[in-house]
């Protein structure tokens, strides 16, 4: 019965919320909100070529022009050098991607698909756009620095390029099949089936 109980699990893994949201990136009063450590901003990605003006908070859909916008909501911000990054996610880390996992990266050059120098935005408004070649999965990096004192702050997210991540759902579902095979034998129904077949 346990088995059972466990494929029951199954639609609730596939289920993701906006509360679910992961790394620097989340939902706040139906906004997407990105944050820098303590600092926040207003985080929205278009495709203009495909989507028109929709909206999207970090997975993306089409492998295409895509415009990454944060609008601050800290004015600290405004003084400080922010650079963005889009990597890889060459060691398969997903949505619990962290900045340690970043820091393990031998050839951060190699993972990289885009980088933005530094650069001060006073109208509080920072825009990047970035054509993506390749459908993936991918690691965003904001790095904002302490205009005065030696400080750097960071938000790491995943997202994915081009269509839904599966991530770890099939092995679940492999699990849960196995599991139940499992108990349908120790349960005696392959002996039950070879019965009812003679």
């Amino acid at each position: 019965m346990w088995a059972c109980g466990f494929l029951l699990l199954i639609p609730g893994a596939l289920h993701v919320t906006p509360a679910s949201a992961h790394g620097g990136v989340a939902f706040a009063d139906d906004q997407c909100v990105i944050n820098i450590d303590y600092l926040t901003a207003h985080f929205t990605v278009y495709q203009p070529e495909t989507r028109g003006n929709e909206e999207f908070c970090e997975d993306i859909p089409d492998v295409t022009d895509s415009i990454f916008v944060m609008e601050y909501l800290h004015d600290y911000l405004r003084q400080m050098p922010v650079d963005f990054r889009i990597i890889r996610d060459i060691n398969g880390v997903g949505r619990f991607a962290r900045w340690e996992d970043v820091q393990v990266i031998e050839d951060l050059a190699a993972a990289t698909v885009f980088y933005q120098p530094t650069i001060v935005q006073t109208d509080g408004n920072y825009t990047i756009r970035h054509a993506f070649e390749e459908k993936g999965t991918y690691i965003g990096i904001v790095t904002a620095r302490h205009p005065v004192q030696d400080r750097t702050y960071r938000a790491v997210f995943y997202f994915q390029v081009g269509g839904f991540d599966w991530g770890t759902i099939p092995l679940f579902i492999a699990l849960a099949l196995l599991l139940q095979a499992g108990y349908w034998l120790a349960g005696g129904g392959l002996a039950r089936l070879r019965q009812s077949r003679q």
